[in-house]
C-alpha cells in the first residue's frame, strides 16, 4: 500500500486557490492514501466567529469535499483533509475522509486548541475507524495528539493507520507521534503545514512543518523539512500493525490491565 502526505502553505481564505494547488500536485502522484493538513483550504488563524462562518462548509455538499471526492475518483485514492465544517448553528474543526465512491466519513476535532475554543464547538463524533479496503484508518486532528487516549482508542478499535491532519505550532508533536505509534503498534501519518499567519493584530503563528510517516515500531519512514513544501509517499504493509506482540512473552494489548487503570 502506498501512503503519504502533502505539506504546503495554504493562503488564508483562498479556498479555490488552495484546492487548485492540492489538485495540481496530487494529480501527479500514485498513492492509495494521502493525508492533508488541518483546515488546509481555509487557513487557520481566524479572527472572529463570523469569519469562520463565512469559510465553513457543509459536509459533503461544500466545495472542498466535492472537489476532493472528484480528485479521489480521478486518482483512485483515499484522501483525508481538514476543513471548517458548518452543521446548522454549529461550527466544527473537522476532517473528511473521501474516496472514489464519495464521502467515507467525517471526524470532528475532540480537543480544541487555543483560540479554536472561541470559534468551534468541541467534536462529538468520537474516535471512529473506517475500513477502506486494504486497511483500517482512524483520524485525529492536531491537538488530539496531546491526549494519549485518542490514539489508544483508535488502536483498540482496530485502526492500522492513524491519519493526523495538523497545523502544529508547538515543537513536541513529531517526536511524540513516534511514541503514539510505538505504544499502539500502528502507523501514523501526520500532515502538517508550513508558513506563518499573522492576522488581525494577533501573535504570529509559525507552523513547524516536519510532517512524517511513522511505522508500528516507531521508525520514522520519512520526515519533511520544517520550512518547505513536501509531497511524499512510501510503501507500507498495513498488516504489520495487526501484530501487537513485542516478544514471545508480551502482547501489547493482551497485557493491558484496565482493572487497575480506574481513576
Amino acid at each position: 500500500m502506498r501512503v503519504g502526505f502533502y505539506q504546503f502553505n495554504p493562503i488564508f481564505g483562498e479556498v479555490k486557490q488552495n484546492l487548485d494547488t492540492v489538485f495540481n500536485r496530487l494529480m501527479k502522484v500514485e498513492a492509495d492514501l494521502i493525508v492533508l493538513p488541518e483546515l488546509c483550504m481555509s487557513g487557520y488563524q481566524f479572527t472572529s466567529k463570523e469569519e469562520v462562518t463565512v469559510l465553513a462548509e457543509e459536509v459533503p455538499h461544500g466545495p472542498t469535499t466535492q472537489r476532493l471526492i472528484a480528485l479521489a475518483r480521478e486518482r483512485s485514492m483515499v484522501i483525508v483533509a481538514g476543513l471548517p465544517e458548518r452543521d446548522g448553528a454549529h461550527l466544527y474543526n473537522s476532517a473528511v475522509i473521501v474516496g472514489p465512491s464519495g464521502l467515507i466519513g467525517c471526524y470532528r476535532k475532540t480537543h480544541l486548541f487555543y483560540e479554536e475554543t472561541q470559534f468551534f464547538s468541541p467534536g462529538e463524533t468520537g474516535f471512529q475507524v473506517w475500513d477502506i479496503g486494504p486497511t483500517k484508518i482512524g483520524v485525529m486532528v492536531c491537538f488530539d495528539w496531546f491526549y494519549p487516549e485518542s490514539a489508544r482508542t483508535l488502536a483498540l478499535k482496530g485502526a492500522d493507520i492513524i491519519c493526523h491532519p495538523s497545523n502544529l505550532v508547538l515543537p513536541h508533536c513529531p517526536d511524540a507521534m513516534v511514541t503514539r505509534s510505538l505504544e499502539n503498534r500502528v502507523f501514523s501519518i501526520t500532515a502538517n503545514r508550513i508558513g506563518v499567519e499573522a492576522r488581525g493584530g494577533r501573535k504570529p503563528l509559525t507552523y513547524i512543518g516536519l510532517s512524517e510517516i511513522v511505522d508500528p515500531r516507531g521508525a520514522i519512514l520519512h520526515r519533511a523539512p520544517s520550512d518547505r513544501e513536501d509531497l511524499h509517499v512510501v510503501d507500507i504493509d498495513p498488516q504489520t500493525a495487526r501484530d501487537k506482540s513485542l516478544n514471545g512473552y508480551n502482547n501489547l494489548f493482551r497485557d493491558r490491565r484496565p482493572d487497575v487503570y480506574t481513576v
